[in-house]
């Protein structure tokens, strides 16, 4: 015979009690309890002779906020699974739930066919169907003459515009209750015209709303293809209805609203749009009646009449035929003319005195150079017939004999004959 392997035996231990052993109600005294730095509980659940590991998680301690409170020596009733620690070879139990010890046995009860039913998938969210926005056709299955039926159809007719309401009277409460809630909704499903259903009833105690923690009407629930909505209790009661309907609302009321909910949206902007739309029109109104009332012939005649007015009054303020030369700037040019003429006076003024005493100061050179001056002093000088002026001897030698010369004095030309 071959000998197993540590491994081998382990796994096949492990395989066993945790296939076993899903789901365990254990009552014992805590020992050892201690919480790690990563947020997990671990203690011992002892009695007189045994003692077991027991584990739980962070994810599940913040679900059972009861663990915070306890200390060694507390009595207490734990639900879970058995789980192996494979590299150690324990075994401990997983703890999902915790409550104090002596709670009743119909919670213990709820809490393990809610974890069974979670385990099954019928809490997922992925599970559930959208409830319509605008259902038509409601089913409302609950008590006759009950509160919650009275609660539901107040804010219904308060804030519904057109959705209908089936009314299907069931037991709610007591033995007999679950088959009866299950049987309505088996009939309602096949009612055409239906889109959603809604389960309300009043606040109670847990054995009051027991009826609707029944596994086998969590089920219909669950497979029912039309939208379920849980309205059971009040806002602190939780039922396995609540869990796996559609939606949960706390109160029938509070279901009513929420049905109600995108109709009385649509009812608002409808009224906003009315309201936008009215105003509107109204100031479109207004200027019509403003533009009509300013176009109208008889106020265009006196709009033109008034600007007839208001422009002959601006003319005969501009006098125009009075302001002529002012406007026309005849006097400005006039004035210009007026300086340009004192202006070229001055200016001819000027150059004529300075030319005068130009020629002034020529004449005076003139005088300086005059031969007659020089004759004045005693001199004379002579000329020939022709005009040349007979400057030194040498040109008086080139004269012909007989040649006539002019003497030239101060006061006279004296005619002679060179020899």
């Amino acid at each position: 015979m071959q000998a197993a392997s540590v491994s081998d035996l382990v796994i096949s231990i492990k395989n066993l009690l945790e296939d076993q052993y899903q789901e365990v109600f254990v009552e014992g005294e805590v020992t050892n309890l201690s919480l790690s730095s990563s947020g997990h509980w671990y203690f011992n659940l002892s009695d007189n002779s045994s003692s077991i590991s027991c584990a739980l998680f962070k994810l599940e301690a913040l679900r059972n906020p009861i663990i915070r409170t306890l200390k060694d020596g507390d009595k207490i009733i734990i639900l879970g699974p058995i789980s192996v620690y494979q590299k150690r070879g324990s075994f401990q139990i997983l703890v999902k739930r915790l409550f104090p010890a002596g709670v009743g046995q119909l919670k213990i009860q709820l809490e393990r066919l809610k974890v069974k039913l979670a385990q099954e998938g019928l809490f997922d969210l992925d599970r559930k169907k959208a409830i319509p926005k605008f259902p038509k056709r409601i089913a409302v299955i609950t008590a006759e003459n009950g509160a919650a039926l009275q609660d539901f159809i107040n804010v219904y007719k308060r804030r519904s515009l057109w959705f209908d309401i089936l009314i299907t009277p069931c037991l709610v409460q007591g033995e007999g209750a679950a088959k009866k809630l299950i049987q309505s909704l088996s009939t309602v499903q096949k009612i055409n015209g239906i889109e959603v259903i809604v389960f309300a009833r009043g606040g109670g105690s847990l054995e009051d709303l027991w009826a609707f923690n029944d596994e086998d009407l969590v089920r219909a629930i669950a497979a029912c293809p039309i939208p379920v909505v849980s309205a059971i209790g009040h806002e602190v009661d939780f039922t396995l209805c609540d869990y796996v309907a559609d939606h949960r609302s706390e109160t029938p009321s509070a279901a009513a609203e929420f049905l109600s909910q995108p109709q009385t949206e649509l009812k608002s902007r409808i009224h906003f749009c009315y309201t936008h739309l009215k105003s509107g029109m109204e100031k479109i109104s207004q200027r019509v009646q403003l533009i009509t009332h300013q176009y109208h012939p008889k106020e265009l005649i006196h709009l033109i009449n008034q600007n007839f007015l208001k422009s002959k009054h601006h003319l005969d303020e501009i006098r125009l035929k009075d302001r002529g030369l002012e406007l026309l700037g005849i006097h400005e040019k006039r004035r210009l003319l007026d300086e340009l003429d004192l202006r070229i006076q001055h200016h001819a003024l000027v150059k004529i005195n300075f030319w005068k005493d130009k020629i002034s100061s020529l004449g005076q050179l003139l005088s300086a150079i005059d031969p007659r001056g020089v004759l004045k002093r005693g001199y004379t000088f002579i000329q020939t017939p022709d005009g040349k002026i007979v400057s030194c001897i040498d040109d008086f030698s080139k004269l012909n004999n007989k040649s006539k010369i002019n003497i030239h004095f101060n006061d006279g030309v004296a005619h002679a004959q060179k020899e």
